[in-house]
């Protein structure tokens, strides 16, 4: 069973996972990690790469581009041990290093020694893709589950100033931060207020960072997916919402992790040299104001 077609516009079939981050295997169909025809370049060759949530959907696929690009990763996740094994399964195939991490990064010591563990098992780290994230609905402010909103912030933001202020221990000239955003962040959802708000936070420090540290040769930048098809939408959204997914943007349908992961390579390597403090928005075709 794969995408349904709907008024001219594809889209997956109704579906519900019942605990977050979710399962990448019980998705129908799996979200697309690669393309076939994605070729490699070496633009990564000799980097160390840390990403965040990389055991499925979107940091799955920034593993797998940045393995073909000749880069060795390490994949930090929550508890999803079937999705990371696969992960770092496919990244070996690619003839990369994979190093797999479990653990909370709303927990500041497991994030600190995160970054140590890269340093000992490589000896460097030159990108850190700070991918992970959580989201919950709730419709409207008054129906606002404050411990889950502070939980999200924990996971969303706060989880990135651990990684991040260890990391710049490492981090040297020609390196680079990529952060995870949202559409959420510039056109907003009622249902999703404190994602949403998390998400313009990630904007706020990735500009504030680049302040920081591009004038040392260690750029900063941002990718805002829209509706991309990741493990997170069927155990967020009821399935009737799952149904619709991405119908509404100008394309009509909801996006690839493998649609998404290439411009975290293009920020990621010398071809984004003269790029620090940016948004690229991975969106379907949404306009929106920067």
């Amino acid at each position: 069973m794969g995408m349904e077609k709907k008024d001219g516009k594809i889209t997956p079939p109704a579906q519900k996972q019942q605990k977050q981050p979710g399962v990448e295997s019980k998705m129908i169909p799996e979200p697309a990690v690669i393309r076939d025809n994605y070729r490699g370049s070496s633009k990564l060759e000799n980097k160390v790469a840390l990403i965040t949530g990389g055991d499925s959907g979107i940091g799955r696929s920034i593993a797998v581009h940045f393995a073909r690009e000749k880069a060795d990763v390490a994949i930090v996740y929550l508890e999803e041990d079937e999705d990371a094994r696969k992960t770092r399964s496919m990244v070996e195939e690619e003839g990369a290093q994979c190093l797999v991490i479990s653990g909370d990064i709303g927990d500041r010591e497991f994030c600190e020694r995160c970054v140590e563990k890269v340093i000992g098992e490589f000896g460097a780290l030159n990108i850190l893709v700070n991918n992970a994230g959580e989201q919950h609905v709730r419709e409207g402010i008054k129906e606002l589950d404050i411990e889950a909103a502070e939980r999200t912030f924990q996971t969303n933001v706060i989880a990135m100033l651990y990684l991040t202020r260890k990391a710049a221990d490492y981090l040297k000239e020609g390196d680079s931060i990529i952060n995870t955003t949202s559409v959420v962040a510039y056109q907003g959802r009622k249902y999703l207020i404190d994602y949403g708000a998390t998400k313009g936070a990630i904007v706020g420090f990735t500009r504030s960072l680049n302040e920081d540290l591009a004038p040392r040769g260690i750029r900063v930048n941002a990718v805002a997916p829209g509706p991309i098809w990741t493990p997170l939408i069927p155990t967020t959204f009821d399935d009737e919402h799952v149904a619709e997914f991405g119908k509404s943007t100008n394309i009509g349908r909801p996006g690839q992790p493998s649609e998404v992961a290439p411009a975290y390579v293009f920020l990621a390597s010398k071809d984004a040299s003269y790029i620090s403090g940016q948004v690229i928005h991975v969106n379907g075709g949404e306009p929106v104001s920067s």
